[in-house]
């Protein structure tokens, strides 16, 4: 059995962790802040999804995701619009001055996954991609 900090849950830890700092340092010169960046992703990803959806994807508080919209939308990246069936709430939209910011984030992340895979096979990317996808899985279904 292996030692506590090389088991599967510690090095994916680490690895994330390591990955979340590299992708800050790619992303250096770009005046978004790695939240800002995850955030602007994400609504790209959904665009048209409510604050509390994106707040869900994100993992974080409501009154969070607010203030990283309110930077957002000061930077002109994204817009509040209300949601027709919901008074109450907002649907998030990028601005066309969002593409350049995700251009960079692209970026940052090319230059990220040529870091982190430096040395490994396609084979074994292979491997691993889909032991995660199944883990994923897994996880999800319960």
């Amino acid at each position: 059995m292996p030692a506590l900090e090389d088991s599967l849950g510690f090095v994916l830890a680490d690895v994330s962790r390591l990955m979340r700092r590299a992708f800050e340092r790619n992303l250096s010169g770009s005046p978004l802040t790695l939240s800002q960046a995850r955030a602007l992703a994400h609504v790209a990803r959904s665009e048209g999804c409510r604050q509390v959806e994106l707040a869900e994807q994100l993992e974080i508080k409501p009154i969070t995701l607010a203030r990283l919209l309110d930077q957002l939308e000061e930077a002109e990246l994204v817009e509040r619009r209300p949601d027709p069936e919901d008074r109450r709430a907002y649907r998030l939209h990028l601005r066309e001055q969002a593409n350049q910011a995700l251009i960079d984030i692209r970026a940052a992340g090319v230059a990220l996954h040529a870091e982190a895979l430096e040395g490994i096979s396609e084979s074994e990317i292979a491997a691993l991609t889909s032991a995660l996808r199944k883990m994923r899985a897994n996880l999800s279904a319960r």
